[in-house]
């Protein structure tokens, strides 16, 4: 279910809001679904557009997935009517990775340039949030993460060179990555939202491999920096009954908990993961051996 929103914004230009609820689905129903039925399940496009806020809400942990494009001058964030608040994180928390051109997140009057790559974390509580890009020619992109919260942590700005950094994998194995912890419990505070960035060196192309599941929470995974002319292919569902969906630049996927969730591109590329779940345990995983999958 979709909805479309025009509302003011302080600038006084108009801006759109769309939102979309995706219903939590059991590995029985997934096993018989379509191709086209998982894609409008689980993937996510068109998060990116101009002067407009694009959200999906996963009944799968109430988990958000967002995108804004601030175009035309600053755009400022309200509370989509479904959520049912006076503000938007009136009982959230929000998690935003700039993809595009540098910009600048204002939280409560306080300013934070985000570059390319670069995170930021706001906390439940904080009432007034405006995004903006630096040259509107070239503007920002930024992709935002909310999930619900229940205590206030301190806004912070988390930079490339703050990140807790992980080399995995190996060229042997086509899955030499580098793995950027941004918004996690080892450099923040968070309730339950933790998010990162993994990025496929040249001449690798699997990411996340072996595969694993988590009871113990869901991932929402961004797909960026994809060449033109390439691809890459989730990969979903029990570790007995995969399933796969095809995904271009900038589109995201829902992974219920209950699922794998790993891909392979036709070239190297970065995808953003984010969290959210009962536990803030980065290594709270239930690993599949590679040659047990089906």
């Amino acid at each position: 279910m979709q909805t479309e929103l025009t509302k003011p914004a302080n600038s006084q230009i108009q801006q759109k809001a769309a939102f979309e609820s995706r219903y939590a689905a059991s590995p029985n129903e997934v096993k018989g679904m379509s191709t086209e039925q998982l894609r409008q399940n689980f993937l996510i496009s068109n998060l990116f557009q101009p002067d407009q806020f694009r959200w999906v809400l996963s009944f799968f942990d109430r988990y958000l997935t967002g995108g804004v494009v601030p175009v035309s001058g600053p755009l400022t964030l309200e509370a989509p009517d479904q959520l049912k608040a006076a503000y938007f994180l009136e009982r959230r928390e929000l998690g935003i990775i700039n993809i595009g051109e540098p910009g600048q997140v204002l939280a409560d009057g306080v300013a934070y340039n985000l570059d390319f790559k670069e995170a930021l974390y706001i906390g439940q509580g904080t009432k007034v949030i405006q995004f903006s890009s630096h040259d509107e020619g070239a503007p920002a992109r930024f992709y935002l993460n909310s999930t619900p919260a229940t205590h206030p942590y301190p806004t912070r700005k988390v930079s490339r060179t703050d990140a807790e950094v992980v080399e995995l994998g190996s060229m042997e194995t086509a899955n030499h990555r580098t793995i950027n912890k941004l918004l996690v419990n080892s450099i923040l505070p968070t309730c339950q939202l933790q998010m990162g960035m993994t990025e496929l060196k040249a001449g690798s192309v699997w990411n996340t491999m072996p595969a694993h599941t988590h009871d113990r929470r869901m991932e929402v995974y961004l797909y960026f920096d994809i060449p033109e002319g390439q691809s890459v292919c989730h990969f979903m569902g029990q570790p007995q009954e995969t399933r796969h969906i095809w995904m271009q630049n900038e589109q995201a996927v829902i992974s219920p908990n209950w699922s794998i969730h790993s891909g392979a591109g036709t070239s190297n590329y970065t995808f953003i993961w984010g969290m959210a779940g009962e536990n803030l345990d980065y290594g709270d995983m239930d690993f599949c051996a590679i040659p047990d999958l089906r």
